[in-house]
């Protein structure tokens, strides 16, 4: 008698409808969605706090005898108002004015930016309205090699063409006289010009144009407002 084998039946797979996934994949992505933003949410004004107070350590770093500083922004049509926070109309610039123990102005001090090697290079520097002059940097933030385009900061020498580099407005109070410029180490011959570092030549350059670019911006519009900001209100 012969044996007939059994074979086991199995079933096909189920296949999930198409439809079904794409609802499976937008819930998924849908609850992604609202993780992300929710961190956003959560974390943006533990950044924004972070951001302001690098700014006010910056600010203090580039006018060192402040004692105090207020919020300013600097309209397009003219004028200078107080800082409410939130956006700013179209074309104003901000700027932080610093003042000593007796309240009176001591020096302005601005943000500016411009690329660099690796990424954009902000900084904050000094205006002292007395010589009409750039008087002090400090870095509010970068991505440059370390060792090499922190030396924007580090060396003495670069960090010596910000005790009075010129930024004197010309006649008409509309531009700067002479456009701030980064030149080759060892060519200085203008207190209009930054003697860059030998070795870190872009991050130099960011810094002069982040200066020059800032200043012929704000300076046109606060000068001639500068009445206005001498004492503390």
């Amino acid at each position: 008698m012969s044996i007939v084998p059994i074979i086991p039946i199995i079933p096909a797979p189920q296949i999930t409808p198409t439809g079904t996934l794409l609802r499976v994949l937008g819930l998924i992505s849908a609850i992604c969605g609202l993780i992300i933003v929710g961190s956003y949410e959560i974390t943006l004004p533990a950044a924004n706090a972070n951001r302001r107070l690098a700014l006010e350590r910056a600010v203090f770093k580039v006018m060192p005898a402040a004692k105090s500083i207020a919020e300013y922004i600097a309209l397009p049509a003219g004028g200078i108002q107080p800082s409410a926070g939130g956006e700013m109309p179209v074309g104003a610039v901000k700027f932080f004015a610093a003042y000593d123990a007796g309240d009176k102005l001591v020096g302005v001090a601005a943000e500016g930016g411009a690329k660099g090697y690796a990424d954009t290079v902000r900084i904050m520097y000094g205006y002292d309205p007395a010589c009409q002059c750039v008087v002090g940097i400090g870095v509010v933030s970068m991505r440059e090699t370390p060792g090499i385009g922190d030396k924007i900061i580090t060396d003495k020498n670069f960090v010596a063409n910000f005790t009075a580099l010129d930024v004197k407005l010309n006649a008409e109070l509309a531009a700067l006289a002479n456009e701030v410029k980064t030149v080759k180490h060892g060519s200085k011959a203008n207190p209009w010009q930054i003697d860059a570092i030998a070795g870190a030549t872009i991050t130099s350059r960011a810094v002069g144009k982040a200066i020059n670019d800032s200043a012929q911006n704000l300076l046109p519009k606060l000068v001639p407002n500068l009445d206005k900001i001498r004492s503390k209100s």
